[in-house]
């Protein structure tokens, strides 16, 4: 790309995307130069699974958020938070009521918004502090003096949420809204706490013939399209075609230590991969 001075004088941006179509497939493949720039590859992004571990209580809670302060020292951490069971609830009510996919969506992130509020409250002697999406760009300032930022993990397209193939439930949540967070700051890992050892054949909660899956290609488990999957499948697609976050790893929060050796960047859980 460089400047180019035009026949009246003036300075313009030479560059092929100017007078093309944005909608040409051969102009969006070759718009594929370069590295993306990581900007924050150092930071662990972690989610809190909303159903999983915040609707228990603190006896599921406490002990996930004891593990993240006592790594906070080796290094940066940005939290998220799901929306579980409320979430579902507010969304029975709207879809009762004929709501559209957007609305669910907004109402799903005002859940969220509020585990994240008691996360940053439970933490706020450890430097516990909520952000919101606006506040993505002052992260580096709140890590630098040592804050555990938390933010709710939806992904902000509330009422300009796309409609789903079936249905009418949002189809990027606090999952893929948390994986997106992990691949716009260019890290590497994004880890996701359920109360699972992570992705099995089936959920295990049912059938007592689901086998664990101890690590998988995304593309191989999208071919599988397996019936039920502890993420969202949007979050898979996103992996697919990640260009900076390379893995998500599903770890169990109910298990102590596994958080710990997640933020490590040791094997435990489930990791789903990019090729």
């Amino acid at each position: 790309m460089t400047l180019k001075r035009d026949a009246s004088g003036r300075l313009d941006i030479e560059t092929h995307l100017t007078a093309e179509s944005l909608m040409d497939k051969r102009l969006l493949a070759a718009s594929a130069v370069g590295a993306v720039r990581p900007i924050l590859p150092e930071l662990r992004v972690i989610k809190i699974g909303g159903q999983s571990i915040m609707d228990r209580g603190a006896k599921a809670l406490l002990p996930v958020l004891d593990e993240i302060v006592a790594c906070r020292p080796e290094m940066p951490i940005l939290i998220t938070t799901g929306g579980g069971t409320r979430s579902r609830h507010v969304y029975a009510i709207a879809l009762d009521l004929g709501m559209p996919t957007g609305v669910l969506a907004r109402l799903g992130s005002s859940i969220s918004e509020q585990n994240a509020l008691m996360v940053a409250l439970l933490l706020a002697q450890h430097g516990g502090i909520r952000i919101g999406h606006d506040d993505i760009p002052r992260l580096p300032a709140h890590l630098a003096v040592g804050c555990i930022p938390v933010t709710h993990g939806m992904a902000p397209y509330g009422l300009f949420e796309e409609p789903p193939a079936a249905g009418r439930i949002p189809p990027h949540r606090t999952d893929v809204g948390t994986f997106l967070l992990a691949e716009v700051l260019g890290t590497p890992r994004c880890i996701l706490i359920k109360d699972e050892d992570g992705l099995y054949t089936a959920d295990p909660k049912k059938d007592d013939n689901a086998v664990w899956i101890p690590e998988i290609e995304v593309n191989d488990l999208l071919t599988r399209d397996l019936n039920d999957l502890p993420v969202e499948r949007t979050l898979l697609r996103a992996l697919s075609h990640a260009q900076s976050a390379r893995e998500v790893l599903i770890v169990n929060g109910l298990k102590a230590g596994d958080v710990t050796a997640a933020l490590r960047g040791e094997r435990v859980g489930t990791r789903i991969y990019r090729d």
